[in-house]
């Protein structure tokens, strides 16, 4: 037996703690951002090794502004972080444990970017594939519908508060905001001051602002041009390929390296996709009356998640004065290779 196979190694790295591995392939699990360590189930460790899972770990969270940002990480290290969590406030939870691994699966690549391009939902998507999951829950004593319960509406769960700021937001404000600077303490610290009730977070008011600045700071961004012009361009490009014969099956299916792929293989998409990624300024985000907007490729921003936690007894809510400074919703735009521009 080699001394792979012992765990040696492991042990002498702090029982396999100080390697943030994704694999499970020991029970040592140690979130590098909120400092969390814990012993992975068998049934996590299990999760793990599904492609159903793996295939997180090539899905940028951030979407398409993994090109424009140094927002790169996956959406498995999010679900990770949100086990990380569930573990923290209710580690007996094991329906909320396995959920918070399994929330994100139904993403389409590049998360967010593509959510309603044909038809397709991550939400129905993920629980599609959750429920492929059956047996392998089944085999570790979980029901897949008790499961799939913890995040349904009208449950209230550790994942599924009634108002104010829940643990997956939580985890997306404070991942997000240490890659874009906006941290100004330690997140085990900040962790440190929560309380969770009825699955939403509560805290003192200095920490609530914290985290309504953290919550404003990442609407702000989805707001700017990092953001828009990556995911305005890429699904400008996707709908090229639905249009020209790609099944939504297929898109539903793929990760972000096989989309680029078939990008960069369809003649009618190669151009546009070398451009974004080699030169991502080469794009222009035009308003919707911008005399060239008709050139362009329309682009539409839904929605921006503004959870706030409770601090004596209600949600802090983001500050009136930086409520203005966002967009109206939703907000609309053109985005164009200005080389389009210059030929028109």
């Amino acid at each position: 037996m080699s001394i792979l196979d012992t765990g040696a190694v492991d042990g002498m790295h702090g029982n396999g703690y100080r390697v943030s591995g994704i694999l499970g392939r020991t029970d040592g699990c140690r979130d590098p951002l909120w400092g969390v360590e814990f012993r992975l189930t068998p049934v996590e460790r299990a999760l793990l090794r599904t492609w159903e899972l793996r295939r997180l770990q090539f899905i940028a969270h951030a979407g398409g502004a993994a090109v424009t940002t140094t927002q790169t990480y996956t959406r498995l290290e999010h679900s990770l972080g949100l086990l990380a969590l569930v573990v923290h406030f209710a580690p007996d939870d094991h329906a909320a444990r396995v959920a918070a691994l399994l929330h994100d699966v139904g993403h389409l690549p590049f998360s967010h970017t593509f959510e309603g391009v044909a038809g397709l939902h991550h939400h129905e998507l993920g629980r599609k594939r959750v429920r492929g999951l059956t047996q392998l829950l089944a085999d570790h004593g979980l029901d897949v519908e008790e499961v799939l319960a913890v995040e349904e509406p009208g449950s209230t769960s550790v994942l599924r508060p009634v108002g104010g700021l829940k643990l997956d937001h939580l985890e997306s404000f404070v991942r997000s905001g240490r890659v874009h600077g906006r941290l100004t303490e330690a997140p085990a610290r900040t962790l440190a001051k929560l309380r969770l009730v009825d699955g939403a977070v509560h805290t003192d008011a200095e920490t609530g602002g914290y985290l309504a600045e953290l919550a404003y700071g990442e609407a702000s961004y989805m707001c700017g041009y990092e953001n828009i012009v990556a995911n305005a361009a890429l699904t400008a490009m996707v709908e090229t390929l639905l249009a020209g014969g790609l099944d939504s099956a297929e898109l539903a299916d793929f990760t972000d390296d096989e989309l680029w792929a078939a990008l960069l293989a369809e003649p009618t998409t190669a151009a546009m996709a070398r451009l974004l990624r080699r030169d991502p300024l080469a794009w222009e985000m035009l308003p919707v009356d911008h005399p060239e907007a008709g050139q362009g490729f329309a682009y539409q921003l839904r929605k921006l998640y503004l959870d706030t936690p409770f601090v004596d007894g209600e949600p802090i809510g983001v500050p009136s004065e930086r409520m203005a400074e966002l967009p109206q919703m939703p907000l609309r735009c053109v985005v164009l290779p200005r080389e389009l521009r210059k030929a028109s």
